[in-house]
């Protein structure tokens, strides 16, 4: 069976920030979806997404054309799609950097990036940072990403509960990001899709004041703009004192009219 993706998202200012520094993209056509949450000074974190997502976005659509160029080692424990995620995300932290030379204003500026590559009915995903990836399959969601956070690191070397990771004080402090170093490692991994299922992409200003199966409700059975709402105002119910940001992706058996006729939002570049 022939899968095919419908997709949406949405970024919101938040009620606490004066502007909003996370950009998500994606292109249905290429299979590409991307979410990015911005740090830096004035603007620059804003800068930092926008760069980022565009450059990811501008990968996949030139290597339709067979004119990508490659950045970065080859893993050899994932698949060539997850590669491809890989290098696309290697020329965005190299793009962030560049940029940040040049501009003053915009020196130390940075990003963490969540992407997601469908092939048919396997998808492969990529991430740095605390954005994350969650897949909601029937009447489970589950987290595939694992934030690279000071917090999470506490948690990994056991020094905290994740109970205790629930209420640490410093939650926003990540530790990698695009723009930090020269060279960045994505963690990546290949997953299989399955009619019905839905991927979120989301900013920690999200994930960070809804609870997982807050999300779930809130998706589940949900036209996917409507889902978008739902979770954006169920963040701000819950606190969030950040930009937030949703991309969904679902799932749908391939159908000749989806060929004939081009849905909403197939094709979307960028949003701040």
């Amino acid at each position: 069976m022939k899968l095919t993706t419908q997709a949406f998202g949405k970024t919101d200012i938040g009620v606490v920030r004066k502007n909003n520094e996370d950009n998500f993209g994606y292109d249905t056509r290429a299979g590409i979806f991307v979410v990015c949450d911005g740090m830096g000074g004035q603007a620059a974190g804003e800068v930092a997404s926008k760069i980022a997502v565009d450059t990811v976005l501008a990968y996949f659509r030139q290597e339709e054309k067979k004119g990508s160029e490659v950045l970065g080692r080859q893993i050899s424990e994932v698949s060539e799609l997850a590669n491809s995620l890989a290098h696309a995300i290697q020329l965005a932290n190299q793009a962030i950097r560049e940029a940040s030379a040049h501009d003053g204003a915009s020196a130390g500026m940075g990003c963490t990036i969540v992407a997601a590559r469908v092939e048919g009915d396997l998808f492969s995903i990529a991430h740095v940072g605390d954005s994350r990836i969650y897949l909601i399959r029937g009447g489970a969601i589950q987290q595939l990403t694992i934030d690279h956070s000071l917090v999470m690191e506490q948690v990994r070397r056991g020094m905290i509960t994740m109970e205790e990771a629930e209420h640490f004080e410093m939650q926003n402090v990540i530790v990698r990001a695009l723009g930090s170093e020269d060279s960045v490692e994505a963690d990546l991994a290949d997953l299989t899709l399955e009619e019905g299922d839905t991927l979120l992409l989301c900013s920690d200003g999200l994930s960070r004041y809804v609870k997982d199966e807050r999300m779930m409700e809130l998706i589940n059975g949900k036209d996917l703009e409507e889902a978008c709402d739902g979770l954006i105002e169920a963040a701000k119910a819950g606190g969030s004192d950040d930009n937030i940001t949703c991309l969904l992706i679902h799932a749908v058996q391939h159908s000749w009219s989806g060929r004939l006729f081009r849905r909403r939002g197939d094709d979307k570049q960028s949003s701040t």
